[in-house]
């Protein structure tokens, strides 16, 4: 290898974007520049359209593969894009290998998944495929969804803090000063006979706070009950590290069920979102109902209790004895909150007949962020 990859010369730059199909008037080119060429056909030469095409066949000649592929091993070719490209290239290499071609050995086999930069791309890619790794691999899997499950969880504690951090009395100021309870209307008011037209600036002379409220008199029960069908793993990794945040929360107390045609109640791990996911078996068939049926035996105080459905609500089992089991819910007092998306994007895609039965009965339901949703939480909460 000869070095971080170089392009000054625009023939170059336009054969790397076009592949193979320039091969006729732009002649491969050498040393780093090569190098990516080949890493580049490793991946996209699989592209299906191509090879309708048939452009693969210039693949077959130069390489030697049977395949038209490059001849590139996957630890081979993961060490080649890591030293050529930059990051956010090395990224979306990596996302494309196993969410557009399905390449499965870039999260089970070791020596690539000791050198791959952790994203919650592989993060999917391992929940899907963990069932396919022998211990030494899935040691490191494990690694990898530890360092990711890290990132978002210091991203969403944050923000569940800040929802749940009580709510602010106007009518009440305080005296602690804190930058949480500072309140701007009112030190903009306090202080305008500060102002100082010619300099164009308000000098603060005594900031005012507001007092806060705690919310946390009596316990609050949250349920969250996880669709683990193939389709929902976003909001299965979400829901995951969302538990572990309410977890900590004073006055909260917790549970996650995850189902599909079986019920399986994971919050003895909720306060380990790895180990939890880890436990995960995506795909399968899919009883909601069963799993409103299990939230219902969970539930002590109604008036308490928020049950979060997260689901595509295509229900595999009975749709009649779902809507019935989600009134009773209601009916009893509790809030039922049905979600078709819960991770970072929040794009929905949902049976909306099933959904509008759910909220004709008193449910709500929408798509959210987790931080949407540790607001609305918190909100419902406070009333």
């Amino acid at each position: 290898m000869s070095g971080p990859l170089t392009l000054p010369d625009p023939l170059v730059r336009w054969r790397l974007l076009l592949g193979e199909a320039a091969e006729s008037c732009i002649q491969c080119p050498a040393g780093a520049a090569s190098a990516a060429d080949e890493a580049l056909e490793w991946l996209y030469g699989r592209d299906p359209e191509r090879l309708a095409r048939g452009e693969r066949q210039q693949s077959q000649d130069r390489t030697g593969s049977p395949d038209g592929a490059s001849v590139l091993s996957t630890p081979d070719w993961i060490n080649t894009i890591h030293e050529l490209f930059p990051q956010e290239v090395i990224e979306r290499l990596e996302r494309d290998a196993v969410e557009r071609f399905g390449i499965d050995d870039v999260v089970t086999n070791l020596e690539v998944l000791e050198r791959i930069e952790p994203s919650e791309t592989l993060l999917r890619a391992v929940l899907h495929t963990k069932h396919l790794m022998n211990p030494d691999v899935l040691s490191a899997a494990r690694r990898l969804v530890a360092e990711v499950v890290r990132r978002i969880m210091e991203k969403l504690v944050t923000e569940v803090r800040q929802a749940f951090g009580g709510s602010r009395d106007r009518r009440r100021p305080s005296r602690i000063a804190a930058a949480a309870n500072f309140d701007f209307k009112r030190t903009v008011a306090a202080n305008l006979k500060h102002w100082d037209p010619e300099r164009r600036k308000l000098y603060i002379k005594r900031p005012a706070f507001i007092s806060r409220v705690k919310r946390h008199a009596e316990r609050w029960d949250i349920i969250l009950l996880i669709d683990q069908s193939g389709s929902m793993v976003d909001s299965v990794i979400h829901s995951a590290v969302m538990a572990a945040c309410l977890w900590q929360l004073p006055g909260m107390r917790t549970s996650l069920i995850a189902f599909d045609t079986e019920v399986v109640d994971l919050t003895a791990d909720v306060s380990d979102p790895v180990e939890l996911l880890m436990k995960v078996q995506l795909g399968g068939g899919t009883n909601i109902a069963g799993a409103v049926a299990y939230a219902q035996s969970l539930v002590v105080n109604p008036q308490r209790t928020v049950v979060v459905l997260v689901s595509d609500f295509y229900e595999g089992g009975h749709d009649t004895e779902l809507v019935r089991r989600v009134q009773a819910l209601v009916s009893a007092g509790a809030t039922v909150l049905g979600l078709a998306a819960l991770d970072s994007a929040a794009n929905p895609s949902y049976d909306r007949e099933t959904a509008a039965r759910l909220v004709r009965v008193g449910a709500h339901v929408g798509a959210m962020t987790p931080g949407q949703l540790a607001a609305w939480l918190a909100e419902k909460i406070a009333q």
